[in-house]
């Protein structure tokens, strides 16, 4: 077998490689990633957590999304745009999250942008990026799977134009990964197109 390829999982099926550690990452590898998202908030969430994600490991936010999402008004960007510096000292003292100044302040300031645009905005910006499937050939292994490409790099500059923070091409990518804009299940993967 080549390494990076899908393996069989307790199940069987063949997942990447990346899906079987734990039963959550299963669960949200064949529930959740590369499946599309839509919505200003569930975007703003995606984008948010991917923030938060950056330097850790995506587990580490997995496990603690409902502690963001309670602490983060379920991410309704009206909401988190309101808050106040007491929210500010609350989320830095929140146990149930990752509490990291920089990126509860970006995530707050992100807020506040978003919640200037035009209803749609934010969805129809993020999925402008996509790229076409028919360019893009299945990864056959986890080598296959680019950390940045073209079309994350754009969506970052795009992003940071309109004053977004912490949407870097890196994140911009696992952004677009994980809600769907490209589909990096690898190719004998159970998931693979189950858009």
């Amino acid at each position: 077998m080549t390494e990076g390829t899908a393996l069989a999982g307790a199940d069987g099926a063949l997942r990447c490689p990346w899906a079987l550690s734990t039963a959550d990452y299963v669960t949200y590898h064949d529930e959740e990633w590369g499946r599309p998202v839509h919505g200003d908030d569930a975007l703003f969430e995606r984008l948010s957590l991917e923030a938060f994600q950056s330097g850790l490991s995506w587990i580490t936010i997995l496990r603690r999304r409902a502690g963001f999402r309670a602490a983060f008004a379920d991410f309704t960007i009206a909401a988190v745009a309101a808050f106040t510096d007491d929210d500010r000292a609350r989320l830095l003292a929140d146990a149930g999250i990752i509490r990291n100044r920089a990126k509860v302040d970006a995530t707050m300031a992100n807020a506040r942008v978003l919640a200037d645009w035009t209803p749609g905005d934010l969805d129809t910006l993020i999925w402008s990026h996509a790229p076409d499937p028919a360019t893009r050939p299945a990864p056959r292994t986890l080598s296959d799977v680019p950390a940045v490409t073209p079309e994350s790099t754009a969506l970052s500059k795009a992003l940071k134009k309109r004053c977004l923070r912490f949407v870097g091409p890196t994140t911009a990518y696992a952004l677009m990964q994980a809600c769907g804009l490209v589909d990096d299940h690898l190719e004998d993967c159970v998931s693979r197109g189950a858009r």
